[in-house]
This record gives C-alpha cells, structure tokens and sequence, in this order.
C-alpha cells in the first residue's frame, strides 16, 4: 500500500499493476515461524549455506496456490544438488566437445534421439510458459525441473554417450551441436529460476560478447515443427523398456552388477525394428546379456507386459527364488503389522483430538506408504509364484 501511495505521489503513476500474494513459509512441521519458538530461518543463512539459486528455486517450487509453504532444509539440498548436476552437466558437455557450435539448426536432425530431445524441449518451454502465465510459478519449476534432471541428463546424456566416444560415429557430430543447443536453452528457460548458475554458465560454454547475458535476452520461441511426434513415440518406448527391466529387476531383488537376458514374445514388426535399432542402448541401460526373440516361457522367468509384447527374465540363475519369495513374505507381514498399528492409531479419538496436526498427518502419510509398499511386494511375489 505505501509503494502504491507513494507511487502515485511522487510519479503520478502506480509502480505496478499486478500483485501475486503467495501464501505463509511455514517451518518443516507446518508451524508458523517465530523468534520464541526457536524456529525460525533466516534468508542470509540458507543463502550462505545452499546458495541464493537453490534458495529461490525452493520457494519458487513450494508455491503452489492456497497452501502455506512448510520450508524444510531437505528441499534446500535437494536443489542445490540440482543446480550442481547442472553444473556436471555442463562439465560433461565441455569434455566431449559439445559446447559451441555455432549455427546448428534443430529442425535439420536425423537422429531419432537428437529429434526426441529438441521436441521434448519445445513441449517444456510450452508449459513453463503457460504456468508463468497462469501464475502457477511451482509448475514451471517443476516442468524445467524434470526435463534437465530426468529427460536431459538421466536419458538423453546416457543414450549418446558412448557414440560420442566412438570413432568415426555417423552420428557423432549431430549429437554434439544437438547438446550445445539443448544446453544454451536450457540456460535461456532456467534463467528466472536460477539466475546466478545459469549467467555463469552462461558466459563460460562459449565465448560471449561483452554484455550478452541472458537477462537481457528474449524469451525462446520454437516453431511447430519441432516437436518431432515420431521421434517422441519412438524414443517414449525406448524409455518405457528400459524403466519397465530396470523396475522388475529392482522388485526381484536382482544384483545390480548381474547382466540378465531379455526374450520377448509377441512383438509386431515395428516392436523387432526398434528392438533390433537400440538393441546397444537397452542392454547397456537396463544391465542385459542379450536380447531374443521366443514364443515359451522359460522356467524360472518374470513376465511383464509393454504394449502388445510380452517381456520375459529369467532370474532363476541369477537369484534363490525361494529364498526371495521369503523375503517378500516377510516384508509384507511387517507391513501389514505396521498399517494395522497405524490404524489402531487413528480410530483413537481421544490421539486424533489431542495430537499435533502434523503427527496426524504423518501417520495417514506412513499408511499410504506402507499400503504402496505392500501392493508392490505383493506384485512382485505374485510374479515369482508364477516364474
């Protein structure tokens, strides 16, 4: 109210006319912050200890319309390790050459993966664009969130690495203009997010003229066509076939150094030609000895189903079934045991009237958890009974 009072008084014109209003920035617990209570943080003091980017993408992140804000250091921490695996990111790019590269135009790709990223990129700018519009500021953090952490450096960065390192790789030089350029865009879209880390980085990857910062820079703008709809289907199975192995090799307790064969049965003759094209990268990604095609089903196999092919392991080799089968038992009767405390717990009116909201809430939150664990076991021990 005095900056709008003082506004008109002095410049006969109001400093703004729009006002976003988040809502409190509580403590972990949900308590409102106070000197007396002990509990309060100081902005100086996350600032000196996380950064001012991992600060401000917190609260940024955290501000979703109609709920206060419970500030705890964990989330801190998780985004400042984000902002360093941006940082290796860049470190990763500069080592194998892919910073630079002047003039590449996205719309000239070939490479199915390269097409993947610049769409999936384009599909990101769209929607942090519209929750910047929208004033919905935590689902634009979270939009460019997931694409650099997930689909950037945890998939794209993993599917081309070793033809980068390949000599005379057909594919090699479009990777590396691909990268620089979803790198500098990347720096673009999470530039009012994290503005420090992305101006550094900015000014390093490639030589800039004085004054070029990404402040001052227009807002990207992608055309149509690059969204590249068959290149995202196809690499979207490449994603789920890998996540899908990678899942039942987690539930079946399977050694992560152990290499497994992949048979499949039932695949159509689209299914074979992309089998048959990232044959290298599923195994490589998902820990497989080979890949075949069969119409049996060994003795001793999980099967899992991806569209219409049926995927088949066989573990029986590799782990005791029966003693696996043991240990899911025994996990899912302590889980049992442990909603059945719960739920004691809550039907206890006298605990729920006179309990703290939020050791309330932590309660209903063990038993969502625990009853999510124990549907998985019991999956997975379903899956083995029938191997």
């Amino acid at each position: 109210a005095r900056m709008m009072m003082m506004g008109m008084y002095f410049m006969d014109d109001v400093p703004f006319k729009t006002v976003y209003i988040h809502a409190l920035v509580r403590d972990a617990k949900g308590q409102k912050m106070s000197k007396s209570k002990g509990n309060v943080m100081d902005p100086l003091d996350l600032t000196a200890k996380y950064g001012a980017d991992a600060l401000r993408f917190t609260l940024i992140s955290m501000a979703a319309q109609g709920r206060d804000i419970k500030l705890a250091e964990e989330r801190l921490q998780g985004y400042r390790n984000f902002a360093t695996k941006l940082w290796n990111a860049t470190r990763y790019c500069e080592m194998n050459n892919c910073l630079s590269h002047e003039g590449f135009d996205p719309q000239s790709a070939k490479y199915a993966p390269n097409q993947w990223i610049i769409g999936e990129l384009t599909r990101t700018k769209d929607a942090i664009s519209k929750s910047i519009e929208d004033y919905r500021f935590n689902e634009s953090a979270t939009a460019i969130y997931q694409f650099v952490w997930g689909t950037f450096c945890d998939w794209y960065l993993e599917f081309t690495k070793p033809l980068l390192q390949e000599e005379g790789s057909a594919h090699a030089a479009e990777i590396r203009a691909t990268t620089s350029w979803t790198l500098e865009q990347i720096l673009r879209l999470l530039n009012p997010f994290m503005p420090y880390i992305t101006e550094e980085l900015y000014a390093t990857i490639a030589k800039r003229e004085q004054g070029d910062r990404l402040l001052s820079s227009n807002w990207p703008q992608y055309p149509e066509s690059l969204a590249y709809p068959q290149a995202t289907t196809e690499i979207d199975w490449l994603c789920r076939i890998i996540t899908e192995i990678r899942s039942v090799r987690a539930d079946m307790n399977v050694p992560a150094g152990a290499k497994i064969k992949l048979l499949v049965k039932g695949a159509n003759a689209s299914t074979q030609e992309r089998l048959k094209t990232y044959e290298e990268i599923i195994c490589r990604m998902a820990r497989l000895e080979s890949i075949g095609m069969s119409d049996n089903v060994p003795k001793g196999a999980i099967q899992t189903i991806l569209d219409e092919t049926t995927l088949m392991l066989p573990i029986a080799d590799i782990i005791d079934l029966d003693a696996e089968r043991a240990r899911l038992r025994k996990a899912i009767e302590k889980l049992e045991k442990d909603i059945e405390g719960i739920d004691k717990k809550l039907a206890n009116k006298q605990f729920v009237d006179n309990a703290p909201e939020e050791i309330v809430e932590e309660q209903k939150s063990r038993k969502v958890e625990a009853q999510e664990k124990r549907e998985k076991f019991s999956l997975a021990l379903k899956q083995l009974d029938a191997a």
